[in-house]
């Protein structure tokens, strides 16, 4: 009599087992998506026109190209040159009140000594291929740093410090990067982009 007396006080009471499973599962979910944006990889959208026309950028994020950013690739590697790089303010772009994360290709590594002659990137002297993300009519030149640090960065060669990379918009024309403020410590770098998956007709992975 005692069990079946306190079965059926059991069975008057409400089971909230279900909910305390659901607060479970919503914690665990949270959880895990914020240690997969701190950690593992990240969503982001492409606010400017800088890496056109490999990635399409625009103010309005419904209408930018949306990609996904590996976060751990450059805990087991060094980043290489082609890398598409979304890294957080430089000290330099700090002191110009830029807050918000730049996305940019790499183009030089520590070490290297780069130098801009006849509109195009010179590597420890010799020219640097970039036929597969620029097009033929794009020339990389100082004249688009107007702001920021004067006289720009490469207004002559410059040796690439250790931990640094610098980085180019493939849009030259149009980018504030690396010409115009220095290079960017590996510190710096959040991580590689690469896959789109927005918009739907042009899902895929970014190539270098």
């Amino acid at each position: 009599m005692r069990n079946q007396v306190s079965d059926n006080n059991s069975s008057q009471q409400p089971d909230n087992s279900w909910i305390i499973e659901l607060s479970k599962t919503i914690f665990l979910s949270i959880f895990l998506a914020l240690g997969i944006r701190t950690f593992v990889a990240e969503a982001r959208w492409i606010p400017s026109g800088s890496m056109e026309p490999t990635l399409h950028g625009t103010p309005n994020q419904w209408e930018a190209d949306k990609i996904i950013v590996d976060k751990v690739k450059y805990k087991f590697a060094t980043p290489q040159r082609g890398d598409i790089v979304v890294f957080s303010p430089t000290e330099e772009l700090k002191k110009e009140q830029y807050h918000d994360a730049f996305i940019k290709r790499i183009v030089g590594l520590p070490g290297e000594k780069v130098e801009l002659r006849n509109g195009k990137v010179y590597i420890n002297s010799k020219p640097l291929a970039e036929n597969k993300y620029l097009s033929p009519s794009q020339v990389t030149v100082i004249d688009v740093c107007t702001s920021g640090q004067q006289p720009p960065y490469l207004a002559k060669p410059e040796t690439i410090p250790d931990n640094s990379y610098l980085v180019l918009g493939d849009n030259r024309n149009s980018s504030y990067d690396g010409r115009c403020w220095g290079v960017v410590p590996r510190n710096n770098i959040i991580g590689r982009a690469i896959v789109r998956f927005w918009p739907l007709n042009n899902i895929g992975t970014i190539d270098r």
